[in-house]
């Protein structure tokens, strides 16, 4: 795991484990499994010489200079921009080659629904056009035109249309020049001759006009003086009129000046005693008022503290009942839950208990199928050494369980305290060593075996082994 961080014009690109397709990031932790590669933002300047065909088939080159470069506003732009860089460097041959692909794809495109004429003319729409077509084109690489500047269209080799174009306009305008050049002289001398004329009639006019005006000039300052004699004689008149008139109207307005004097003396005697008046009426009010907010200030003070004291017994009262009830309440919760904590261990009494006991069935469950098993392997050992025979099997098993002893033990008890017929047998003969011979006690035995089995066989219906003896009667009966 390594923690990896882009410059400022960079991104880091990380593809690989846990991500889907390609997360961009300026700084991020690159764990094993992922691969990361530094993506450069800055735009990059694509230097093109662009040969394209008129409508009328006549080609032309476009030098043009793009400065092309992400979008590094768009993040969905970026993706794309990542995935194209995802094998190749931006300034590799493969981004230069789709670049100037669009580039010329569209400018041929273009250029081939228009004359040259309209080419030439309209070079500033043409190249509008052009670079709206390109960027239509780059958008999806996630690519933007920052700027682009397109020089001058030249000619291709073996057509020079633009060099005779331009030699053709050179010499319009050379023989555009001599024709102003002639034209421009003949305004001169013709302009010459018009001025001096022009000047002779001028002076004539300047002349007989400034006669004229001398003698407008002197009846006009004979009439000017008239008019300022008569002026001065109406303005001292006018002046005489109005020292009357102010001597009028002055003392008019110190007749009036000196009736509103006495008027105002008397109003003002008269204001001060109105407002003597109201403000004593204002004083009489104000002590009502402060008697009155005495007597209520008074009043509500007694009924503040009844209202309190009565407040505080209430809440006294409330304060008693409500911790009485949290008592009860307390009392009750306890109880409840030493009765919870009493069941809850009678339960686990009993789930030990319960437990224990169903541990100790499963050990006894355990051994009984152990024993059983045991036992099983140790009866199919023995059935397999007497090669497979049962009823040797079963012999053996009645012999070595005692089962022979325990039916003469059983028959004992129940002819115990009867009566029965009891046959004793001998085979009469008798020996040299009479009663004390060392073979008396087994030849007896063994003399009394036979009878023995038999009864046994009448009184329990069982048949000896047939290794320890054969009853040829009860052969005989059974065949």
């Amino acid at each position: 795991m390594i923690w990896k961080t882009a410059s400022a014009s960079e991104y880091l690109a990380i593809t690989g484990w846990g991500i889907t397709d390609i997360r961009l990031a300026k700084k991020s932790w690159v764990f094993p499994g992922q691969r990361y590669t530094r993506l450069d933002m800055s735009p990059v300047n694509y230097t093109f010489e662009v040969q394209g065909m008129s409508a009328e088939k006549l080609p032309f080159v476009l030098p043009a200079v793009f400065t092309i470069g992400p979008r590094v506003d768009d993040m969905d732009s970026l993706l794309l921009y990542a995935t194209l860089l995802s094998n190749h460097d931006k300034r590799s041959k493969h981004v230069d080659e789709l670049v100037q692909g669009v580039i010329e794809g569209q400018t041929r495109v273009l250029a081939a629904s228009m004359t040259m004429e309209q080419i030439f003319k309209g070079t500033k729409e043409f190249k509008k056009e052009v670079f709206e077509k390109v960027q239509l084109e780059l958008n999806q690489f996630g690519l933007l035109i920052y700027n682009a500047n397109v020089k001058q269209l030249g000619d291709v080799p073996g057509h020079e249309y633009f060099s005779y174009l331009g030699q053709k306009i050179q010499m319009e305008a050379a023989n555009q020049a001599k024709i102003d050049v002639a034209e421009a002289k003949k305004k001169g001398e013709i302009g010459a001759k018009e001025r001096q004329g022009l000047t002779s009639q001028n002076a004539a006019k300047i002349d007989a006009e400034t006669k004229i005006i001398t003698t407008q000039r002197l009846g006009d300052a004979q009439k000017e003086e008239i008019n300022v004699k008569t002026s001065v004689e109406l303005y001292k008149n006018q002046k005489e009129a109005e020292l009357v008139k102010s001597k009028a109207e002055l003392a008019t307005k110190n007749a009036g000046w000196s009736q509103a004097s006495q008027l105002a003396e008397v109003e003002s005697a008269k204001a001060v005693a109105i407002r003597e008046a109201e403000l004593q009426t204002e004083v009489e009010k104000k002590k009502a008022l402060n008697q009155t907010e005495k007597l209520r200030a008074e009043l509500l003070s007694k009924a503040a503290v009844e209202y309190e004291t009565k407040v505080q017994e209430a809440n006294w009262d409330l304060y008693k009942k409500q911790k009485a009830a949290e008592a009860v309440l307390y009392e009750a919760q306890k109880a409840a839950e030493a009765q919870k904590v009493s069941a809850d261990a009678n339960f686990y009494a009993r789930q030990q208990a319960a437990e224990s006991e169903l541990y100790a069935k499963k050990k006894e469950a355990e051994g009984i199928a152990a024993l059983a098993q045991a036992e099983g392997f140790y009866l199919n050992t023995l059935l397999k050494q007497l090669g497979g025979n049962y009823t040797e099997l079963r012999d053996y098993m009645m012999v070595n369980k005692n089962m022979y002893q325990d039916i003469a033990r059983i028959n004992a008890q129940a002819v115990n305290g009867m009566q029965p017929k009891i046959s004793v047998w001998s085979n009469g003969k008798g020996g040299k060593d009479g009663a004390n011979g060392a073979m008396k006690d087994v030849a007896g035995v063994y003399s009394m075996l036979p009878p023995l089995l038999k009864t046994v066989h009448e009184q329990t219906g069982m048949l000896p082994p047939a290794w320890l003896a054969t009853l040829s009667d009860v052969t005989h009966e059974s065949n």
